[in-house]
């Protein structure tokens, strides 16, 4: 598995939990806001971790860190993950994985097998903007719903999560995101931010604190525990 970099510390990336993150490089997807270019894009990316020095690590902090955050770049876009998981649960880790849910036949294995506690999916925007949001010609979104369907048979804790940025999110399409995943446990909408390594910014910007809570509130008829992230 490609890892890209190693946070030695977050009390963010997983909720309620001591951890660290982990990134794993390369993406399916070339979302323009995304503040991560260098784990997204081959010409940018580096590895300077790998397997052995994050395990050994872990094997360290046993007993001071709680669990471990996998996020990227897309984590399920390596066939190999749920062997890398199985090493972290073996040193008595809780796990949470971040993902866009494009590989949900991934997803339904390692949850299967008991190898993830959270998983945070991304919902990009509503199901018709979906392609243009995470920056392709064409996208099928039928493994998108798969995966958004087996999160919401509550099978493992879960959240689902939009970046909103202005310049491809509106009132009306973050209503239409809210109403794709009606019923879900948890959604937050989360702040864009220009980290200054965003793939593509022209035209993108962010919401104001004021604005993301109007459109919390436009979703909250379909999720009524969506909250605001970020602000």
């Amino acid at each position: 598995m490609l890892i890209a970099g190693l946070q030695k510390l977050t009390l963010l990336d997983f909720p309620g939990t001591v951890a660290c993150t982990v990134f794993t490089g390369g993406c399916n997807f070339r979302c323009p806001f995304c503040h991560n270019a260098p784990l997204v894009l081959p010409e940018l990316m580096a590895q300077d971790t790998d397997e052995e020095q994050v395990l050994a690590f872990l094997k360290k902090r046993q007993g001071i860190l709680d669990g471990v955050a996998i996020t990227g770049g897309e984590p399920l876009l390596h066939k190999d993950i749920a062997f890398f998981l199985e090493k972290v649960r073996a040193l008595g880790y809780k796990i949470k994985l971040d993902t866009n849910g494009s590989f949900p036949d991934r997803l339904q294995e390692i949850i299967s097998a008991g190898l993830v506690d959270r998983v945070a999916m991304d919902i990009k925007n509503a199901p018709e903007l979906y392609a243009k949001t995470v920056g392709l010609p064409a996208l099928d979104l039928a493994p998108i719903e798969r995966s958004k369907e087996l999160l919401l048979r509550g099978y493992v804790d879960y959240e689902f999560r939009t970046t909103v940025v202005k310049g491809l999110h509106t009132e009306e399409s973050i209503t239409g995101a809210a109403k794709w995943i009606a019923g879900a446990k948890e959604y937050y909408l989360q702040q864009f931010k220009d980290s200054g390594h965003v793939i593509a910014i022209e035209g993108l910007s962010e919401y104001n604190e004021e604005e993301m809570h109007a459109l919390a509130r436009a979703a909250a008829p379909y999720v009524p525990a969506v909250q605001v992230r970020g602000v």
